[in-house]
């Protein structure tokens, strides 16, 4: 190497890298240019009224040149944040979007885009925005400022103080992608905006989350509390749209109502307004048994003891702590034990054991294996656990570790409640064989559907001869037939329209809006009365029956099994409450259990 390119003895370098400096300087240059030429371009989106399907607003958006690296916003704004021109390109791209607005004289109201940053600039012309719209003519009543929240919004004050200013100008407020931002909870509850958009990760796929949909239906409870009206950005499928309509969700915005364009469609596409003003009910997405649910629940903080104590003064704890049961033993962290306070009473009662033992290490009293659960074991495993260990671990309760560390104690009264409460849970809500919604999830659809006053026909499915199959072939192979009948319902059903309920044994419900719900019922009962057969012996198959005894003791032959189908069909007003259309079912299905094979009977009787 030449001597000559070789740096000083202890001097600093700094090695300079061109090509992404030469990159940045024409990124910069470029935006200069954008902005000085004013070449960004708007297009605006519709927001849709979720009721009547008429499009109330727009969102103004913008682009770069469309041959420019700097095309997208996400390029365009990232590139004005590093060469700190962020509120100037902000202010330019409302002008833009605002005489476009108003040069297309589109309908209704639009959505501005504005960053929190520029709504705090102290210096800036706060009425300049106002000062556009009066010279384009439009009324600031027609223009709502959407806070688009790119970075953590600290000054809520200066916050509150900006937005007081833009309503006294006549401008309404909106918050964007609520869920997604930093702070838009808070922003929500200091500014109390007259709009809220929730984050397209909350819609997209509702119709088969629940925990989306809970999110959106919790959102929309605070929003009707507080006068707020909720929009759902990213809307993509007709399933989607219905279940945030049944939500309550005032408006939508998306792919399926209308992309983003340069000179956007005045109304939104017929079939979305056709499938609006469609009587029927999204089918809810069910929350299956929580199986994975973990141990954290039981925790409860129980002060440890170290092995170094004496067992005199974990007496005196005792002594002191009339209500505390057990104590742990945990030396740097690693949990050794358990004293049980009836062991050391039982102990310390004994004649001289207490002079012999009481200056002596806890250790003394402990129980040496305890029982100990780390933090992600299911409350199933560690009730499995507990039934197979001595009686004693019930009541002395169970140490939950992190990793090995001790946290704290559970107890197995908690566990058994929460064991029950699970139990019951998957009873009423889910059937834990089939995993189908159970009958509370059934009774609540019924009654969405009614309220809807929509036509829809309730189907009653049972098992004929399922009782004596199971006593013949045992019940592992009545689960198995159960839980073929599930999935053909399932899969013979529409998802977003048609409710599949389980609702104990041999016995489901099928709550269909499908028109052609009749020839799937039909093809239900073909394809069951094919796939029954495989759970039968040879012999059983080839005689058509097996014989067994009655409840009498008496030998019968019973046929193989057949399903049989109970429907009605319900008209609006034709029925008022739950109670009276399982009653009516329940009546189909004895008048289709008469018929000999697979059958479905249709009570047509007027009422």
């Amino acid at each position: 190497m030449n001597s000559a390119l070789q740096p000083a003895t202890g001097a600093t370098v700094t090695y300079l890298k061109p090509r992404e400096e030469d990159e940045e300087a024409v990124l910069r240059a470029h935006l200069h240019d954008i902005l000085a030429r004013r070449q960004l371009s708007a297009l605006f989106q519709p927001i849709v009224h979720m009721q009547t399907g008429e499009i109330i607003a727009y969102e103004g958006l913008i682009r770069g040149p469309s041959d420019s690296p700097l095309h997208s916003p996400m390029n365009l704004f990232k590139a004005a944040r590093l060469n700190g021109l962020t509120v100037q390109l902000e202010h330019l791209c409302r002008k833009v979007v605002l005489e476009r607005f108003a040069e297309l004289g589109l309908p209704g109201k639009l959505f501005l885009n504005v960053s929190p940053e520029s709504l705090l600039q102290r210096d800036a012309r706060h009425g300049e925005t106002l000062e556009v719209i009066h010279q384009i003519g439009i009324n600031p009543d027609r223009v709502i400022i959407e806070l688009t929240e790119n970075q953590p919004t600290y000054d809520y004050d200066l916050m509150r103080e900006a937005v007081l200013h833009y309503r006294k100008m006549g401008f309404q407020i909106a918050i964007d992608d609520l869920g997604e931002g930093f702070s838009s909870l808070r922003l929500w509850s200091e500014l109390r905006p007259e709009f809220v958009k929730i984050d397209m990760h909350f819609i997209q796929g509702i119709n088969h989350d629940p925990v989306k949909l809970q999110f959106v239906r919790s959102i929309q409870e605070i929003a009707e509390k507080s006068n707020t009206r909720v929009i759902a950005e990213g809307i993509e499928t007709q399933a989607e749209l219905l279940v945030l309509r049944d939500v309550g969700v005032a408006y939508g915005q998306g792919y399926h109502l209308g992309r983003p364009h340069p000179t956007p469609a005045r109304a939104a596409p017929a079939e979305v307004v056709k499938t609006l003003s469609r009587n029927g009910v999204a089918v809810y997405p069910q929350r299956a048994a929580d199986k994975q649910a973990t141990i954290c629940k039981l925790l409860h903080e129980v002060q440890a003891v170290p092995s170094s104590m004496n067992n005199n003064e974990v007496y005196e704890i005792f002594q002191r702590n009339p209500d505390l049961l057990i104590i742990p033993v945990v030396d740097d962290g690693e949990p050794l034990g358990l004293i049980s306070r009836f062991v050391m009473i039982e102990h310390f009662a004994r004649p001289y054991e207490r002079e012999l033992y009481g200056k002596k290490s806890c250790r003394q009293f402990m129980d040496q294996k305890p029982l100990i659960a780390d933090t992600g074991t299911s409350l199933q495993d560690l009730s499995f656990r507990m039934a197979q260990a001595d009686a004693h671990h019930l009541f002395n309760g169970f140490i939950i570790t992190d990793q090995g560390r001790y946290l704290g104690m559970g107890t197995g009264h908690d566990l058994m409640r929460e064991i029950t409460q699970m139990q019951i849970h998957a009873a009423r809500y889910a059937n834990p064989l089939t995993q189908l919604p159970g009958n509370v999830p059934i009774t609540e659809h019924i009654d969405r559907l009614l309220e809807s006053s929509t036509r829809f026909w309730v189907c009653y499915f049972d098992l004929d001869h399922f009782k004596p199959f199971n006593d013949v072939y045992g019940y592992r192979r009545g689960d198995d037939v159960i839980q073929l009948t599930g999935n053909l319902l399932t899969s013979h059903c529409d998802r977003d329209r048609d409710f599949v309920g389980h609702i104990g044994g041999d016995d489901f419900m099928v709550l269909f809006q499908s028109e052609d719900w009749e020839a799937r019922c039909q093809a239900i009962l073909e394809e069951f009365g094919r796939n029954v057969q495989d759970f039968y012996s040879t012999e059983d198959r080839e005689r058509g029956g097996y014989i067994s005894e009655d409840r009498q003791g008496k030998k019968v032959f019973y046929s193989l099994m057949s399903l049989s189908i109970g429907a009605i069909r319900v008209e609006p007003q034709q029925y008022y409450t739950h109670h009276q259309i399982a009653t009516a079912a329940a009546e189909s299905k004895k008048q289709a259990k008469k018929v000999y094979g697979n059958s479905l009977f249709l009570d047509r009787r007027q009422r």
